[in-house]
């Protein structure tokens, strides 16, 4: 007998199966984009550009660390301790601060016209220098190895403004050191002046300048970091005023340093570092107790700063002011 077939069949014997349509794959369809839409630049996605966005912001928040951290640093001769500056060279301050002098003079209304009172700054000035020269002097004797000296003692000059109406002191990088007659005017004593004018050396010999100069790099590498993550949005305003609040913190340090120095420097030169604490006084009087908060100021408010400067007092002479230093 032949075997039996099935109308369909393919092969002796055997029933037909069905053969089963293998599903048609769709062909993903792109998404056009609509007028005004921005697409990623990079990977897929909102997340795709926000991992992006987070890795260039590391990559220049590091630079700016590694840029400012990595700098081999530089020994201030007269403490002699290593600090990070822009400028390595003493003459390279020396020289932006003779550059901007003169602009500096300009914007207020030029030198004082009194010779008598111009002698009178010089003399208290260089009383002050002196003082502290003889000080280095002495620690270099006491030890041998140390050699110690101020590199801005020829550069310094002392300039009385004829500016009446701005209350202010400031000192240029190099030794260029400035007091409007405003100021000098409302000064009651010599150890006032030369509270002033010690201050403002503090922040010549410590580099002050310099070193903000050398910071602000870094300041600036944050808040772009912040910008490129925020895609340019509110957090590249936020990284702006976190890198002003770092900066304007470094400039708050920076006054209270050079108010230990005005101490210091009074002591040295025989005035008594009490008069500092009138200067405060005048300095507040003359901004009506107004201004910014001091989280947002460059300088401590004046009442903080007589607290910081009778610490100081106490540091340096912790059995108390001597008697017969010039008031």
């Amino acid at each position: 007998m032949s075997p039996l077939r099935f109308p369909g069949s393919r092969r002796r014997g055997r029933f037909p199966f069905p053969q089963q349509r293998q599903p048609q794959q769709r062909q993903p369809q792109r998404r056009q984009a609509q007028p005004g839409q921005r697409r990623p630049a990079f990977g897929r996605g909102a997340g795709g550009g926000l991992k992006a966005r987070l890795m260039i912001a590391l990559a220049i928040a590091a630079f700016a660390f590694i840029s400012y951290y990595m700098k081999p640093g530089d020994v201030n001769e007269t403490t002699g301790e290593t600090e990070r500056v822009a400028m390595t060279e003493e003459t390279e301050e020396i020289q932006l601060g003779l550059q901007a002098a003169p602009k500096m003079v300009g914007q207020h209304g030029g030198p004082t016209r009194s010779v008598a009172d111009q002698d009178r700054v010089d003399r208290v000035g260089w009383q002050l220098l002196e003082a502290l020269n003889r000080d280095l002097d002495e620690k270099n004797r006491q030890n041998l190895g140390s050699k110690l000296r101020n590199p801005y003692y020829k550069a310094f000059r002392f300039t009385l403004l004829a500016d009446k109406q701005t209350v202010n002191a400031f000192a240029l990088p190099g030794g260029q050191v400035f007091v409007t007659h405003a100021l000098y005017d409302q000064l009651e004593t010599e150890g006032q002046l030369a509270g002033v004018l010690g201050h403002e050396i503090g922040h010549v010999i410590m580099r002050h300048g310099n070193k903000r100069m050398a910071k602000q790099g870094m300041y600036q590498g944050l808040a772009g970091a912040m910008g490129v993550l925020s895609d340019g949005g509110q957090g590249g305003q936020m990284g702006q005023m976190i890198a002003s609040a770092l900066s304007m913190k470094y400039g708050r340090d920076h006054e209270l340093e050079s108010d230990d120095w005005g101490v210091k420097l009074c002591g040295l030169a025989g005035y008594d570092p009490n008069a500092m604490k009138g200067v405060m006084k005048i300095l507040e009087k003359s901004s009506g107790g107004k201004g910014p908060p001091e989280f947002m100021s460059t300088h401590p408010k004046p009442a903080n700063r007589v607290e910081f400067i009778e610490r100081a007092i106490e540091k340096y002479y912790p059995n108390g002011v001597p008697d017969g230093l010039r008031p």
